[in-house]
């Protein structure tokens, strides 16, 4: 982290932290107001191995609820983690509340009267957004954000992967993959598929078991294949399990020869870190998300393909072109000469609302009304 002159007063700062992608989201700006002396509290989900991660960061939280596997959990999640969320922030009363889309911290920045500062990266996720940003203070997402969110909108020129992942804030350690078995000279490929369960995921899908097979079939020709996954590995796949521990996976991704999957977070992960990233499902194609276009159009880092043959031809491309890695690290050192560390901006951010918080520049009483 760079310096920089902290907030007046002391900050209680609530974050609220569902998925796993919000761990590496928030933990860089949760360490960081530590270190200038601020208070942070940390309300979690146990949802794939957010709980690990938070536990392997040493970020103190709340587990407040767990993801259900029948048709109406989400539900029944929900209320529980409303009322949780309630519960707690007016115990607590924090100088401001930080989330992604999380509709029981928004409810809960109203209640106890304090700033509410959204980070949304996700057009499609509908419904937790349509139920977070009416009442939030403000919503920050990436300029590839294709959707106008009115005036509370605020872009910056990032992706939420680069307040982990940016040269600022990661360093990649080759040391830390050969204790688990993996040389980072040889070659290597890493695939992720996911299960497809969220709410914002229905009626779409991934990567069919026939593709997923000719995938490895094809990447096992030509170097070692690493397989993460959401819920059972696959029998068929077992010899392919990730050897790495999960806090250890932006390491092993720096040092692949190419990513594929039919996961969003990590295939943007594998394109900032320079390696060959190609992904595949139904989301990509007309209506995709802004950043994957930005990703493909802009930069070339990364490709999204509905198609799935057309994604098999890619990856064969690829793996044939010996100067894939060479023209991979010169796109990617022009992609970060555009963009930010989206730490330090999240962390100026919550500066200046905590302040005004915590000055006459902003007052809300706890029945929400703004003065």
């Amino acid at each position: 982290m760079t310096e920089r002159a902290g907030a007046e007063n002391q900050l209680k700062v609530l974050f609220d932290i569902g998925h796993p992608a919000h761990v590496h989201l928030f933990k860089n700006v949760i360490k960081e107001l530590h270190r200038d002396g601020h208070e942070t509290r940390v309300l979690s989900r146990d949802k794939e191995i957010t709980i690990t991660l938070l536990d392997e960061y040493e970020i103190n939280h709340e587990p407040l609820s767990t993801i259900g596997t029948k048709k109406y959990s989400l539900i029944t999640e929900w209320s529980k983690r409303e009322v949780r969320t309630l519960q707690i922030a007016w115990n607590y009363d924090p100088d401001i509340i930080v989330s992604v889309a999380s509709p029981p911290a928004a409810h809960a920045s109203v209640l106890v009267g304090c700033p509410k500062l959204v980070f949304n990266d996700s057009e499609p996720a509908h419904l937790a957004s349509k139920l977070t940003h009416p009442v939030s203070d403000v919503i920050f997402t990436p300029e590839s954000f294709h959707l106008d969110l009115g005036d509370k909108q605020q872009k910056y020129p990032g992706y939420h992967e680069l307040a982990y992942l940016h040269p600022n804030q990661f360093e990649p350690n080759p040391e830390s993959l050969r204790e688990f078995g993996v040389d980072p000279a040889e070659d290597y490929f890493v695939l992720r598929f996911v299960s497809w369960g969220a709410h914002h995921d229905v009626g779409h899908r991934g990567l069919s078991p026939q593709t997923k097979s000719e995938l490895v079939s094809m990447l096992s020709e030509h170097g070692n294949v690493y397989i993460t996954t959401e819920g059972q590995l696959p029998p068929e796949f077992e010899e392919f399990r990730l050897p790495v521990p999960p806090e250890l996976m932006h390491h092993l991704l720096h040092y692949a020869d190419l990513y594929v999957g039919d996961s969003q977070t990590m295939a943007t992960e594998a394109a900032l870190l320079g390696t060959p990233s190609v992904r595949s499902n139904s989301f990509a194609g007309d209506g995709d998300m802004g950043n994957f276009i930005e990703l493909e159009e802009r930069y070339d880092l990364l490709y999204s393909r509905s198609d799935e043959g057309e994604m098999l031809d890619i990856v064969e491309d690829l793996v044939n072109d010996p100067q894939t890695t060479e023209h991979w690290n010169e796109k990617r050192d022009k992609l970060m000469s555009e963009k930010i560390d989206v730490s330090e901006f999240m962390i100026d951010q919550i500066y200046k609302w905590g302040q005004k918080n915590t000055t006459s520049d902003y007052c809300r009483d706890r029945s929400g009304n703004v003065a």
